[in-house]
């Protein structure tokens, strides 16, 4: 079963480590998603770059609203996104406990969502709008 691991980190306190410190965190990170990637449990990931890069869309008064930054002002930033291969929830729990990333931040671990019937039954019902 896949699981979306969402890796959280406090830029401030990031930026208040030394270069050394960064990269010897990043070098753990890195060793340990290769441990992953051999025994079959890493599917994919990708860093994320500063919540301050980021662009939040709203649905607003019937439009589009765009704002600079993160949906929400906390502490802890989205940084990273991590999907595994793993049994089932304890598993995947017993995995990214030994992440080197959990001296960041936070993980938020999730089942993914299988949407394959979801999206059958989607196009069947475009499909006839299309015939109509």
């Amino acid at each position: 079963m896949k699981y979306i691991c969402l890796g959280y980190y406090d830029e401030k306190k990031w930026e208040t480590m030394s270069e050394s410190e960064r990269n010897a965190l990043m070098d753990e990170c890195f060793a340990y998603d290769d441990v992953l990637r051999k025994n079959s449990h890493f599917v994919g990931g990708e860093g994320l770059q500063s919540a301050q890069n980021a662009t939040t869309l709203r649905w607003k008064n019937g439009k589009v609203s765009i704002t600079d930054g993160p949906f929400a002002e906390t502490k802890e930033q989205l940084g990273g996104i991590l999907v595994l291969e793993a049994r089932d929830l304890n598993h995947a729990i017993q995995l990214m406990s030994k992440h080197p990333g959990v001296k960041a931040g936070p993980f938020e671990i999730r089942p993914a969502e299988d949407l394959t019937a979801t999206i059958r039954e989607s196009e069947r019902r475009r499909s006839k709008t299309k015939e109509e």
